[in-house]
């Protein structure tokens, strides 16, 4: 099974390790780029050949809505939510009618079967393509973390309506942006269900990332540095009526009631 839908992987300051893009080699899956920064462009050319690379506008960075008001020349940081705006917009020149973004930090990706997990040698992201592209309401899918499915417990092969993190496979002509200085993972998963859209979620296709502040470079650089609390009143802010402020995995964090889009936002089968 080949695909030629655009995989694009934000990153910053990660140019020496690599991770997303040597799980992708390993699997022989190719049609990937980074989106750098031109800062940056230097480094990860030293490691990666330049068709593989795209170069950030930064235009994207100031006009980017961070949903806190602060403006951009107070403060910079503004997440990878630009970054994946551009991607989105350079799939929709090519004229590509999906396309994926995935975080930098994925050291694999697994394929659950059988209460097992096993490496992916095969093309997995055009097995979650396949499936979205059946229904006429999906407009974003994606992979689930593989540390939130248990061995030892059944899981359900997929989850209907719910949050989508770090590894994204999104409708290039669906009427949304990524927005949000924090959790635009989060918001855009809200923003596409409040719209009575479906988003679908693989526990047979996992992505094995690298714990959030664990790792340098990114977001943990950039934005975690003070913890998680702030990113999660962030969250709170733009939907107060749907997210709870809780502590979870020994930190503050959020909880989101995703079963009531269950009852209203059901897929539809393209004839």
């Amino acid at each position: 099974m080949s695909s030629n839908i655009p995989i694009f992987i934000p990153s910053k300051g990660r140019y020496d390790n690599g991770l997303t893009w040597k799980a992708l080699d390993a699997m022989g899956v190719h049609r990937y780029r980074v989106i750098v920064e031109p800062q940056e462009y230097d480094s990860y050319r030293k490691v990666l050949p330049a068709e593989k690379l795209l170069v950030l506008d930064m235009e994207y960075k100031q006009k980017y809505d961070t949903c806190d008001g602060i403006p951009y020349a107070d403060n910079p940081r503004v997440g990878s939510g630009a970054a994946r705006n551009f991607g989105w917009d350079t799939a929709k020149k090519e004229g590509a009618p999906w396309h994926w973004i995935i975080d930098d930090n994925i050291r694999r990706f697994l394929v659950y079967n059988d209460n097992q997990k096993c490496i992916a040698r095969y093309d997995t992201f055009a097995c979650v393509e396949r499936f979205a592209e059946r229904y006429e309401n999906v407009v974003m899918s994606g992979m689930q973390y593989a540390m939130f499915v248990p061995k030892k417990q059944k899981n359900r092969p997929l989850i209907i309506n719910t949050r989508i993190f770090s590894c994204n496979l999104i409708k290039t002509d669906s009427p949304f942006r990524w927005r949000g200085r924090y959790n635009e993972d989060v918001i855009l998963s809200l923003d596409m269900l409040e719209a009575g859209y479906c988003t679908v979620l693989f526990n047979t296709y996992l992505c094995d990332k690298i714990r959030t502040q664990n790792m340098k470079g990114g977001n943990t650089d950039e934005l975690y540095k003070s913890g998680t609390e702030e990113k999660s009143r962030l969250l709170k802010s733009v939907y107060p009526d749907k997210v709870a402020l809780v502590m979870r995995y020994g930190r503050p964090h959020h909880r989101v009631d995703f079963l009531v889009y269950n009852k209203r936002n059901q897929l539809i089968r393209k004839k």
